[in-house]
């Protein structure tokens, strides 16, 4: 079986989908988990100033206090699962450059292991996506090569992988993320509860029978 995630890593449902999934395969081994590139916001700035109620009332075109209110709720769903989001260390901008990388990464088979600490690294530990010596601590923490990491920061490398992903997406018609395509059968939006996804692998070992 086949899974193909769309994902963003400043996306808070997709991390917490991500660990829905993880729960759900936990007592299986003959899964293979793709993640493919999405931007959010591709409009938004390299680095977006202040707190992320406010981004998001901007953003969403909602009240600073319904944005807190979602603040909340969405730092709970992570709770749940484990997560420990810090909303007051974020900081937000422009996930291209990482996304252009992460594609290098999945070229050398890392790119499981990359999206997982850059998600970790945004939400958790309050880092900013866009620094390029961060992003060769990441990229050199999972295995890859200094040089090669900083030739592709340095250019517009993977670029074109990035776009291929997102026209993916459209061809699909994703129009928000995670989304996972399971098994070229089912398509699944948003952070899922681990049952529904348990429910999908079933039917799908029931038509192999």
């Amino acid at each position: 079986m086949k899974i193909e995630v769309w994902s963003d890593f400043v996306c808070p449902f997709c991390y917490i989908g991500k660990r829905h999934l993880e729960a759900a395969l936990k007592d299986r081994s003959d899964v293979e988990v793709e993640f493919h590139s999405y931007e959010l916001d591709p409009s938004a700035p390299e680095q977006v100033d202040g707190k992320m109620e406010d981004y998001f009332a901007e953003y969403k075109g909602m009240s600073v206090e319904q944005a807190q209110s979602m603040i909340q709720q969405v730092t709970q769903m992570a709770n749940n699962v484990d997560l420990d989001y810090d909303y007051d260390a974020i900081q937000h901008g422009n996930t291209l450059k990482p996304h252009r990388l992460f594609q290098f990464a999945k070229e050398q088979g890392k790119g499981n292991e990359f999206m997982e600490l850059a998600k970790k690294a945004y939400f958790i530990e309050g880092k900013w996506l866009n620094d390029d010596d961060f992003l060769v601590h990441l990229a050199t923490s999972v295995g890859l090569d200094e040089t090669r990491v900083r030739d592709v920061l340095a250019s517009e490398a993977y670029l074109d992988a990035v776009r291929l992903d997102q026209a993916q997406a459209a061809e699909i018609g994703i129009q928000g993320v995670p989304f996972f395509v399971i098994d070229k059968q089912y398509g699944l939006s948003g952070a899922q509860p681990i049952e529904i996804f348990e429910q999908v692998f079933a039917d799908i070992d029931a038509k192999k029978i």
